[in-house]
């Protein structure tokens, strides 16, 4: 593809994810729901191990192998649900050295396990399968496995499955809600080729028909769609970061004629790190390292194996919507800020995706308050409001893997900045990002129980800010009329917003260049303005995303 018109469709997409491939989706199937829900059928076990043991064969465009899948039983069953695209052929799957019967619809597949098991058990079953998976048309937002060539006409494979779901490529309880406590990776890949997937790498394996198989191990739980391989004519080097809980090892895979500007250019990872721990706390996956993999799509969160894909440029690929945005690589700090947000504190369901993408882009503004301040960061959001559709709510609905609107992304992190503003206490603020990222860490949650926890780090009840913003299309409005009087003006204001209860603080000038709180409510309000014109009154815009509809009566 021209490398120009890929710039453009990426830019189409800069603030988007891959749900907004199918905004116009308003009825849901049978296999949404397979994919989407918790049924007894999932809910039944809990993961604990997967060993991902295939052979990735670039010239065929496909895989074979095994998955081998550790389970806890948490009730009594006799059948459970894992998912594989039904494009993907199960040879047979094994238990206890036995051949089990299973049923498929759709992606799901029904295994019948050929008695009861118990609840408490520890059992493990081997799948072995094979096909030509789903190959991705315009990754990452099309989830699937990319066949590509680098520079030189060398394979260069990876794959991404964010919302298209891992089951794309192997066998897996496809589901958010559920984490393996560790995973080993092994990738079998063709001679002078390399792979690259998430963890430490235990060894390399010399197969006898003069493959490799590259063994990976990740010691810390997962969710399905950060499992990777990148496969390709890598180059590597390696550095190290001090961090907050003592030395982090940086790993750099990239393309030959990139490893020099990679060596200058990846030194702002350091600088970010600091940063994000400050603010979050200390990078969640240190057994497992951090690894930056060039690829050939613009990037994706991958747990300790983050693909980059920014091309060695400053903004989204040399572009940005302030010049604030221009200060630093969006896809090293976005993609990474998912490391605390998204791998570390996941949503349970899909439709919760803005605890993922809220913060990301949140953490966005402030890598920019650690390198030019406070203002400066204002300035980022701003530009950053520019993306925001207000089309449907950023919540999406549940039960049918269906992610809400793309404004997750701006108007998300745009509340969290307004909702920092209502506290008017950074300290008191930071100290909830920093308690919030250390409260989940490693832990699933919804959008329930992740406000919840917010409100009793805050002190004080939030959830009609995150209901407004979340749960409804549409920012609150701030109506305001100013009476103009001769002798003084009176101004009346009052919140008009979909949830009721909405009483949000917010600034305002009561005098000439003094912000004070005002707290409006549904209901009509009114105070004086001292000394101050109806053209010089304002609303602190750059720290509160809002509407705000302002008329003049003048009397004489």
């Amino acid at each position: 593809m021209n490398k120009l018109i890929y710039s453009i469709i990426l830019l189409i997409f800069i603030v988007t994810s891959n749900a907004q491939l199918d905004d116009n989706k308003t009825e849901f199937t049978k296999a949404d729901t397979l994919r989407g829900m918790l049924t007894p059928l999932r809910t039944c076990y809990d993961l604990n191990y997967y060993h991902i043991d295939v052979r990735v064969n670039p010239e065929e465009k496909s895989i074979n192998g095994k998955v081998k899948i550790a389970f806890t039983a948490l009730a009594p069953f006799f059948k459970m649900q894992l998912d594989l695209f039904d494009n993907m052929k199960i040879e047979k799957i094994l238990f206890e050295g036995r051949e089990l019967k299973y049923t498929r619809e759709f992606n799901a597949v029904f295994i019948s396990m050929g008695g009861k098991i118990e609840s408490g058990s520890k059992n493990e079953i081997d799948i072995y399968y094979h096909g030509k998976p789903k190959e991705a048309k315009l990754p990452p937002w099309d989830g699937g496995v990319v066949w590509n060539h680098d520079a030189d006409g060398n394979p260069w494979v990876m794959v991404t499955t964010q919302g298209t779901g891992a089951s794309t490529w192997f066998p897996c309880k496809d589901h958010q809600a559920d984490e393996p406590d560790s995973v080993l990776i092994s990738i079998a890949v063709p001679p002078d080729l390399m792979d690259v997937s998430n963890g430490r790498l235990r060894n390399i394996e010399k197969l006898d028909d003069g493959w490799e198989k590259y063994n990976w191990f990740v010691s810390y739980p997962i969710n399905n769609y950060n499992i990777t391989f990148n496969i390709g004519n890598y180059k590597h080097f390696c550095d190290e970061y001090s961090g907050i809980n003592g030395t982090l090892s940086l790993d750099y895979y990239v393309m030959p004629e990139s490893l020099e500007k990679a060596k200058t250019h990846f030194e702002e990872v350091k600088t970010m790190l600091h940063c994000f721990e400050n603010y979050f706390g200390p990078y969640p996956f240190p057994r497992d390292g951090y690894k930056l993999i060039e690829s050939s799509h613009w990037g994706m969160e991958h747990q300790s194996a983050v693909a980059y894909g920014n091309r060695y440029k400053k903004g989204q690929l040399g572009h940005a919507s302030s010049k604030e945005g221009l200060l630093f690589d969006f896809i090293i700090i976005h993609e990474t800020a998912h490391e605390w947000w998204g791998n570390s504190v996941t949503s349970k369901d899909i439709a919760d995706m803005w605890i993922h993408e809220s913060f990301a882009v949140y953490a966005e503004a402030l890598y920019i308050e650690c390198i030019s301040g406070y203002e400066a960061s204002l300035r980022y959001l701003h530009g950053v409001a520019q993306a925001v559709k207000n089309d449907k709510p950023i919540i999406g609905p549940y039960n049918v893997n269906q992610e809400g609107s793309g404004d997750m992304y701006p108007k998300g992190a745009l509340m969290l900045n307004t909702l920092r503003h209502v506290v008017n206490n950074d300290s008191l603020w930071f100290r909830t990002i920093r308690n919030l990222a250390e409260t989940f860490r490693y832990k699933t949650t919804t959008t329930e129980e992740f406000v919840r926890a917010f409100n009793l780090e805050l002190g004080s009840g939030y959830t009609y800010i995150f209901d407004q913003f979340l749960r409804y299309k549409d920012i609150p409005t701030l109506e305001i009329i100013l009476e103009n009087f001769p002798n003084k003006i009176l101004c009346r204001y009052r919140w008009e917003s979909d949830v009721s209860e909405f009483k949000m603080p917010i600034l305002i000038t009561t005098s000439p260049e003094n912000f004070e709180f005002i707290e409006p409510s549904g209901m009509w309000q009114t105070i004086e303005l001292k000394n101050i014109t109806p053209e010089n009154f304002s609303v602190a815009l750059n720290k509160f995303y809002v509407h705000v509809n302002i008329k003049t009566n003048y009397y004489q």
